[in-house]
């Protein structure tokens, strides 16, 4: 969460800045130590002592961090403090008060630096294993973190130093909170690198281990996650990525054969089922495969899919796996009996059309309208711009106009430019005409996109008398301010006339700073369009009406 140092006070709940101002005149902050350019630590006091972090540049708190456990926000009240302090001045907050103090006591990552530069290396090691005997979890943390130092590690081994990291991150109440997530994602991120280092090595077997491990941990450990950052998917992501990098490389086969097993077994067993990487896992299993024997175990177990889409994406892997190692014949039966697969029929499409098989390209794409149109409509119109392909590479204008007119009407998904593909076949003596029965049918049809379309041929066309109707019918300021390109140079009085009316309407019917900070966005672009005394005007009855939002007076003082 970034923010600005002037104007910290909006984007901080006013519980915690109450309790940091509190903390900050009671003179609980010690002066600060400036770590490295523009990275500020404080040291808070109070029942406890906690570190404060601030990292700033160009006047904005790009990231804060706490060591105290609260957990209810992404600001807390010693960050808050320590805020204050960097702003006294400029909040004109008068000193703090002095605390008697002895020896200014160092942050925890300073007396942390101070032992280590001490400290003896047989001290420290003697420790280390001291702590590695008695604490399990700190062992295991130990372990992963230079696991890399090992080469033969099995994928018990990652998954006990993974599962050690999430449970260490979920803490008493057995949840990993969204704060929480930072620590697993610094905890995991050395596997990365070692896997990294094993791949380098060509140690194939350790980074396989390693990404099986994260992925089986992490997946479940959404169960007792919040993962709104979406760093646990990112961590699996990297995995399937990594996996598959390595399944299309050339391993040695025993390592190929036990990942294909893996890939095969997990995908039969419903391991990962619910979850994209379900059916990722086949696309790995498919590359890995190197002859008709194991292309055979993998179609077995695909005969038994539970969903659509998981029929989907099976059904293609299986047309991969017949292609190289089936017939021709069992390939084509194997096309023609799954058509309904979109995916397929999209490549026989364009295979068609690159080969200039256009009856069957025509064949295919109708087909596909017919099965699709009622139940998914956005795909059958896929399939409609697919013909208008076909009529393009042959050069048959009356069916491009045909389609690209259809397309142009009925389809909130533009492939390509239908417009310009219109104007481009369709005759400069005729085009006026054509664009109004155009237009007539666009504006008797129910689609939602119709004002959007209707505006963009006015655009197109420059028709700024009826643009300039169409915004009337349909006005707001954002609108207002989206169309000043095109038609303040026609209708400038007409333009302050309508941000008068609705900046009017607007705040009437909205409160708080976001909405008085909107409102004064639009009068300083009345005021640059020429509406400067109509803005006094506006400003004088703001005040007078509302007189009692003290936010609003001060975001109008900025006008």
């Amino acid at each position: 969460m970034e923010i600005p140092l002037s104007g910290f006070e909006e984007f901080i709940e006013p519980k915690i800045l109450k309790r940091g101002l509190s903390y900050f005149k009671q003179g609980f902050v010690n002066e600060p130590s400036e770590m490295s350019p523009g990275v500020y630590e404080f040291i808070v006091e109070g029942s406890e002592d906690y570190t404060v972090e601030l990292t700033i540049k160009n006047n904005l708190i790009q990231d804060q961090i706490c060591d105290c456990p609260y957990d209810f926000g992404p600001v807390c009240k010693h960050m808050a403090a320590a805020i204050f302090y960097l702003q006294q001045d400029t909040l004109e907050l008068g000193n703090q008060k002095k605390k008697k103090r002895g020896t200014r006591k160092k942050s925890v990552k300073r007396q942390v630096e101070d032992i280590l530069n001490t400290v003896t290396h047989d001290e420290l090691k003697q420790f280390i294993e001291d702590v590695i005997n008695s604490d399990k979890q700190f062992r295991n943390f130990f372990l992963a973190t230079f696991s890399h130092y090992s080469d033969a590690h099995s994928k018990e081994f990652y998954q006990s130093q993974i599962r050690s990291i999430l449970n260490l991150a979920s803490g008493r109440d057995g949840f990993i909170s969204w704060s929480d997530m930072s620590f697993v994602v610094a905890g995991i991120e050395p596997f990365f690198d070692h896997t990294a280092k094993y791949l380098e090595n060509k140690n194939y077997r350790n980074a396989i281990f390693i990404c099986m491990s994260l992925i089986e941990e992490v997946t479940g450990a959404f169960q007792y996650a919040d993962d709104s950052s979406g760093d646990l998917g990112g961590i699996i992501y990297r995995c399937m990525e990594t996996l598959s990098d390595i399944a299309r490389q050339d391993i040695p086969d025993e390592i190929r054969t036990e990942l294909l097993d893996y890939c095969i077994s997990t995908y039969k067993g419903r391991v990962f089922a619910g979850w994209d990487w379900h059916t990722d896992i086949l696309y790995i299993a498919k590359d890995l495969l190197k002859n008709e024997t194991e292309g055979d175990r993998l179609l077995n177990c695909l005969e038994n899919t539970q969903s659509d889409y998981e029929q989907e994406q099976a059904q293609f892997v299986v047309l991969d796996v017949l292609k190289r190692f089936k017939d021709e014949r069992e390939v084509e039966l194997f096309i023609e009996q799954n058509m309904s697969n979109p995916r397929i029929r999209r490549i026989e499409i364009e295979q068609a059309i690159n080969k200039e098989n256009y009856s069957r390209a025509i064949k295919l794409s109708k087909e596909g309208i017919k099965n699709d149109e009622k139940e998914k409509p956005g795909l059958a119109k896929e399939w409609y711009d697919w013909l208008l392909k076909v009529a393009q590479a042959q050069n048959d204008k009356q069916k491009i106009i045909e389609y690209a007119r259809y397309l142009l009407i009925d389809n909130f998904r533009h492939e390509q430019d239908y417009y310009q593909i219109l104007k481009s076949n369709i005759a400069e003596s005729d085009w006026h005409l054509f664009v109004e029965g155009l237009l007539g049918d666009i504006e008797a049809s129910s689609n939602w996109m119709n004002k959007v379309l209707i505006r963009q041929i006015y655009i197109q066309e420059e028709w700024w008398e009826r643009l300039f109707e169409l915004l009337k019918s349909d006005i707001s300021l954002d609108r207002l301010e989206r169309e000043e390109e095109y038609l303040l140079n026609d209708y400038r009085e007409e333009f302050v006339q309508l941000y008068s009316k609705e900046i009017s309407i607007f705040l009437a019917d909205n409160m708080g700073r976001k909405y008085y900070q909107d409102a004064c966005r639009y009068l300083r672009r009345m005021k640059k369009i020429g509406g400067g005394e109509q803005v006094k005007t506006l400003v004088k009855n703001f005040r007078e009406k509302y007189s009692k939002r003290k936010a609003l007076m001060d975001e109008l003082n900025k006008v």
